[in-house]
C-alpha cells in the first residue's frame, strides 16, 4: 500500500509539473511505447546475462517481498521469545531426550504448534533446531557456538541479499540505457535533417524521452524496490540474532529467562515487546510446560 501511494506521488508530480510547466504529454505518449521497449527490453536483457537463474527467480520474489515489506510484527517476536524459552526450559529440565522429539518433527512438535506464523519460517525453524540438537550432543564450547551461528547468518544473509544486489545493479544501470535509447533517437532525428524545424524538434523530444525514462526508472522506481528489498531482508534477519542470542546465553550457563530477556534487547525497538510483556508471556509458557508437552 505503501508503495503505490509513492508511485502515485511521483507520477502526479513528475508529470503534473511538466503539464503545468506548458509541456505537451503527446510527445511523451507517441514516445514511450518504443523507448520503453528499448530500455525496459536492454535492462532485462543485460539483468539475465549478468545473473543465473536461481537469482532472477529469486529477484521476482524479492519484488513481491518489497511490496509486501517484512512479515515480522511485535506479536511475532513476542512468540519467537516465548518458543525460545519453552525450548531452552525444556532442555535445562528434562535434558536433551525430552527436547529431541520436538527438534526431529518440529512441524508436529506440541511445542513449535502453538506459534504457527514461527514454524512458516522453516529457515529460522531449521536454524533453531539445528543448533540446539548440537548442544544436545554436548556441543558446550560457548564461544565456538556464537562464532558457527554468526558464520551460519552471516551466510543466510548474503544469500538473501543477492536478488537485491542484481536488483540495485539494474538500477544503476538504467540512466546509461536511458541514453542508449535517446541516442537511437537522436540517430533517427539525424536521418531526417531535411524535415521542418517543427517535426526535427518533435523528434528530439522523443529521443530525450529515452534519457528521461532511464533516470525516472532508476532513482524512482527500481532504485528504490531495491532498497525497501533490502530493509525488509535486514528486517526479517533480525529473528536469527535474537535465537542465537538465547542460545548462547543458555550455552553460556545463564538462567533461561535471562537469556531470553537478552536476546529481547536485541529486538528492532520499534517492536520489542516491553519487559512486562515478556514476563506475562513467560509466566504463561511456564504453565504450558506440563509433562505431555515435554
Amino acid at each position: 500500500m505503501l508503495n503505490g501511494v509513492g508511485f502515485i506521488i511521483i507520477l502526479v508530480c513528475v508529470f503534473g509539473s511538466f503539464v503545468m510547466a506548458g509541456g505537451k504529454m503527446d510527445i511523451i505518449l507517441h514516445a514511450l511505447p518504443h523507448e520503453m521497449m528499448a530500455i525496459g527490453g536492454a535492462a532485462v536483457g543485460a539483468f539475465i546475462v549478468s545473473n543465473d537463474m536461481h537469482t532472477v527467480k529469486l529477484a521476482g520474489k524479492g519484488l513481491a517481498r518489497s511490496f509486501k515489506g517484512s512479515r515480522w510484527k511485535e506479536s511475532d517476536y513476542l512468540d519467537l521469545l516465548t518458543l525460545l524459552f519453552q525450548l531452552l526450559t525444556l532442555f535445562r529440565k528434562d535434558g536433551a531426550t525430552a527436547l529431541e522429539p520436538h527438534l526431529d518433527n518440529p512441524h508436529e512438535s506440541s511445542l513449535f504448534s502453538r506459534f504457527p506464523g514461527i514454524v512458516a519460517d522453516h529457515h529460522l525453524v531449521e536454524f533453531i533446531c539445528d543448533y540446539l540438537r548440537m548442544m544436545t550432543v554436548n556441543f558446550e564450547d560457548p564461544n565456538q557456538m556464537a562464532e558457527a551461528m554468526e558464520a551460519d547468518i552471516d551466510r543466510h544473509h548474503h544469500e538473501e541479499a543477492e536478488p537485491q544486489h542484481a536488483l540495485q545493479t539494474m538500477a544503476d544501470g538504467l540512466p546509461a540505457i536511458g541514453i542508449v535509447a535517446a541516442v537511437l533517437g537522436v540517430i533517427k532525428t539525424m536521418g531526417s535533417i531535411d524535415q521542418p524545424v517543427e517535426i526535427l524538434g518533435s523528434m528530439i523530444g522523443g529521443a530525450l524521452v529515452g534519457t528521461f525514462m532511464g533516470v525516472l526508472l532508476s532513482y524512482c522506481v527500481v532504485g528504490p524496490l531495491a532498497s525497501k528489498l533490502n530493509q525488509t531482508i535486514e528486517a526479517d534477519s533480525k529473528p536469527y540474532i535474537l535465537a542465537k542470542t538465547a542460545i548462547v546465553g543458555y550455552a553460556q550457563s545463564l538462567p533461561v529467562q535471562v537469556a531470553v530477556e537478552i536476546a529481547r534487547r536485541m529486538t528492532p525497538s520499534a517492536m520489542a515487546p516491553t519487559f512486562q510483556q515478556l514476563e506475562t508471556a513467560l509466566d504463561e509458557a511456564k504453565n504450558g510446560l506440563t509433562p505431555q508437552a515435554a
